[in-house]
């Protein structure tokens, strides 16, 4: 027999939650074989058995949480797949036309094929989907899908409707769960009750420690947007067409935030116990929104980068991280983290550090606003309010306010960006 554990997951993850079983006690497993996927605090994994044989006890169940070690299965390693499947399909069918002919003759033949092929063939769906569907507490079979392959998708999820099914009668028990004492109930106002997924979680939790641990701060300035969306606007279009990806903000932001990186190191450093741990890299974290939750893949090396490279970053991490393909290693290791609020309207936050991280800059929405030119004139502007957090256990206010002005500076002079080392 050969076990099948939980292997190392990252440095920072200890355990996960069981999601999905991808194979059956019972099932042929080949070595390299995908056996189970856990979600993690980070990311979805999936675990590969080590050995060929027949799966034959799993330990753990979907919904579980399994820690770095543990063992969730094992494996029969000189077992052979049980043919038993085969027998139940014959031995049913004899006892249904036996033992029920009269209630149940017309659906004889094919209940016991029905039966067969929930048992063995669990519905077809992404991760995302199985996923949504525990938090929901709903029944993949039911789902319906457009899918020419019949896969259900997340989406097929979100817009599932239990009440157009077949599933009224249901309803009286619903209604009678107000005898628990559940103070919620009592009011006789409808609630819905949502497990928390583990990502959100961990998200949740982190923010929190993060608020407790680190004396943050927030400062504000605002950037005049004309001069870098008029540059944007005249090369975009011979942008797209040479490097096949769209020139956007964040590639101005993220190397004005490396240059002014340069000029202030301790925004882009850590605490270490009593030590200040000053980084000498410039890896830059992009906050994307998910669906499982806010995450912060992270662009390697971007003051190595020029634009279409730190673009065609940033487009790759976004695409899979709403696709949950991110890897662990995406996620890992960034110096200092940028977030875009002004994507969903926002005028003005204050953006809380993602630790150990002492640093995150706050990007807003661009408002037309009255600009005083000088003393006799005024002009409508596209405006940017921009805040930086920071952990002021190691930055003064003074450099962060400085860090902050250097990346004004560079976005209202955007050609200037091209002559920062």
């Amino acid at each position: 027999m050969a076990e099948i554990k939980v292997p190392e997951l990252a440095e920072s993850i200890t355990e996960g939650t069981v999601a999905q079983w991808l194979k059956q006690p019972g099932d042929t497993v080949n070595k390299g074989d995908y056996v189970v996927e856990l979600e993690t605090d980070k990311v979805n994994v999936e675990i590969i058995s080590e050995h060929s044989g027949v799966l034959k006890e799993i330990k753990a169940q979907e919904g579980d949480t399994v820690n770095v070690g543990e063992t969730i299965a094992i494996v029969d390693e000189s077992g052979q797949a049980s043919p038993a499947p085969e027998k139940a399909e014959e031995q049913p069918a004899e006892k249904t036309e036996k033992a029920a002919p009269k209630a149940e003759q017309p659906n004889g033949q094919e209940q016991p094929a029905a039966e067969e092929k929930g048992s063995s063939q669990r519905p077809i769906a992404s991760p995302a989907a199985r996923k949504l569907a525990r938090e929901k507490g709903i029944d993949l079979s039911q789902v319906p899908t457009a899918d020419p392959l019949g896969r259900v998708r997340a989406q097929d999820v979100e817009s599932y409707n239990p009440e157009q099914t077949k599933q009224q009668p249901a309803k009286p028990s619903k209604q009678a769960a107000p005898a628990k004492p559940a103070s919620q109930e009592t009011s006789g106002k409808e609630v819905e009750r949502i497990k928390m997924s583990r990502r959100r979680q961990t998200i949740a939790n982190r923010l929190v420690e993060v608020q407790q641990t680190a004396a943050m701060l927030t400062t504000f300035n605002e950037v005049d947007m004309t001069n870098v969306m008029n540059l944007r606007k005249k090369r975009k279009d011979k942008f797209l067409e040479e490097n096949d990806v769209k020139l956007g903000f964040m590639s101005f932001f993220t190397k004005a935030v490396v240059a002014a990186l340069k000029k202030n190191p301790f925004l882009n450093a850590e605490i270490q116990g009593d030590e200040i741990v000053l980084k000498k890299f410039y890896d830059i974290g992009i906050a994307v929104s998910a669906k499982e939750g806010l995450v912060v893949p992270v662009v390697r090396d971007a003051d190595r980068k020029n634009f279409a490279e730190i673009e065609k970053d940033i487009m790759d991490l976004a695409t899979k991280a709403r696709d949950n393909k991110l890897a662990l290693s995406d996620l890992q290791g960034g110096t200092f983290t940028i977030t875009n609020g002004g994507i969903f309207g926002s005028m003005m936050s204050t953006p809380i550090l993602n630790g150990p991280q002492v640093g995150i800059l706050g990007m807003h929405s661009i408002q037309l606003r009255p600009v005083a030119i000088d003393a006799e004139r005024m002009e409508n502007r596209p405006m940017m309010y921009i805040a930086l957090s920071y952990d002021h256990r190691i930055v003064d206010g003074k450099e962060a306010v400085t860090f902050l002005k250097r990346v004004k500076e560079l976005i209202e002079d955007p050609e200037s960006l091209l002559f920062e080392a």
